[in-house]
């Protein structure tokens, strides 16, 4: 897991794929954290992403970093309703206090389970992991 957490860092910008209806939507994301052994994200309850996860909580991510190493991965979504599990985000990710407070009612915290990621390069054999 942490080879995940940390090749999403090095990307700083990553993308999530969730389904709305029949259709696909993509869009960026680049907060993350670990927090209880798990690799958290975060949205806004306010946007449609958090209801695309909520109504079916598949995912999958991609992301490049900038040594041109990419990221596919393929998760669950699981809303953590903790407080401890946002303050961690806010710890990890300090830049989110101008969007987001600990208790401001639309600040929302996910972990991934059952993952399978593989971080992919053109030059050595894809890496592969589950957690």
């Amino acid at each position: 897991m942490k080879e995940v957490l940390e090749f999403l860092k090095l990307c700083r910008v990553y993308y999530i794929a969730t389904m709305d209806g029949d259709q696909p939507r993509v869009r960026p994301f680049g907060a993350q954290c670990e927090f209880e052994g798990r690799l958290y994200l975060t949205t806004s309850n306010q946007k449609a992403v958090y209801a695309q996860m909520k109504a079916n909580p598949k995912v999958e991510i991609s992301g490049m970093s900038p040594d041109g190493r990419w990221i596919r991965l393929t998760a669950e979504a699981v809303f953590d309703e903790r407080r401890e599990a946002r303050k961690a985000m806010l710890d990890a990710n300090p830049e989110l206090g101008g969007l987001y407070s600990l208790d401001d009612g639309k600040f929302e915290v996910f972990y991934l389970q059952n993952v399978s990621a593989v971080i992919c390069s053109f030059t050595a054999a894809p890496v592969a992991y589950t957690f």
